[in-house]
């Protein structure tokens, strides 16, 4: 049992260091050969890499390590050797990249059209390796670093205003360290857009299901209809129709979103019902996620 998680865990720590490579990757062909920069930490060395050409490997580490030693001692043990594994590879990576000749597969933005290309590509991988991390109980690093610590000291500080604010301060800072050109500003917006997109789909999209109330006279009849199509359960309320003055039943089903056309097909069977359906953000517990 003890080498199975040992080994799970070995796991996890290469998941971690290919994340890092990718992530530096992405860095490679999306983001320093377009001239703009990410938001957060790594926008601001990715500006200085930019205005000094000095490696954001380097100041990757520089920014990273004494936030993670601070992390180590004060909020989590795990969460900082995990993060410290994607630094470092992240770190390493872009080190070697930077030696290499990479100009055969990088996308260099010929119009404005493809720099939004690039910022939306680079975005959704990011958005990929941020949501991986976060599931392997790390992070990228940065300002998920300074969440984490201040969550920690404090769990009812607003920390996203402060996010929003540093972020926008490193993309109007941007303007000026790409020749005073909009053009960065805007793939910095986009990028940043995209990615926290991309998590929030992957985090909740698929927990995410559509909650059907249906009010009708038949609830036995439509509730079996229903779980034997849909292959979920059922909960019938008694009510009452105040307009008509008669006794009606309300039959609450949440299922998967792809399955809304087979629900309207089995409502359509049954007249006289009404049927209100609501967007469900995230499903925990007994429910069946239907492929």
């Amino acid at each position: 049992m003890l080498k199975k998680l040992q080994n799970h865990s070995f796991t996890k720590y290469c998941i971690l260091c290919f994340l890092g490579v990718f992530s530096a990757l992405n860095y490679e062909l999306f983001i320093f050969t377009n001239n703009f920069a990410p938001a957060g930490l790594n926008g601001m060395a990715t500006m200085i890499q930019f205005l000094f050409n000095f490696n954001i490997g380097y100041l990757s580490l520089l920014i990273n390590i004494p936030l993670l030693l601070i992390c180590y001692f004060k909020i989590s043990h795990l969460f900082s050797i995990r993060t410290l594994f994607f630094i470092l590879s992240f770190s390493l990576a872009n080190l070697i990249f930077r030696s290499l000749d990479l100009s055969n597969i990088v996308f260099t933005a010929k119009d404005g059209g493809e720099a939004i290309m690039a910022a939306v590509a680079g975005g959704v991988f990011n958005g990929f390796i941020y949501n991986a991390t976060f599931r392997l109980k790390a992070s990228t690093g940065g300002n998920d670093i300074v969440a984490a610590m201040i969550n920690k000291k404090k769990p009812e500080f607003e920390f996203v205003w402060l996010i929003f604010t540093f972020n926008a301060l490193i993309a109007f800072s941007s303007f000026f360290v790409y020749g005073k050109n909009f053009r960065a500003v805007i793939l910095c917006i986009i990028y940043s857009f995209v990615t926290t997109s991309v998590n929030d789909l992957m985090l909740k999209g698929a927990k995410s299901a559509i909650k059907f109330e249906v009010i009708t006279d038949k609830p036995v009849e439509l509730s079996q209809t229903l779980m034997k199509k849909l292959k979920h359960g059922c909960t019938v309320v008694s009510a009452k129709g105040m307009y008509s003055d008669t006794d009606k039943y309300i039959i609450i089903c949440v299922v998967n979103k792809h399955q809304l056309a087979d629900f309207e097909n089995v409502i359509k069977r049954f007249n006289g019902t009404f049927t209100i359906a609501s967007p469900v953000s995230l499903t925990l517990g007994n429910f069946k996620h239907i492929k």
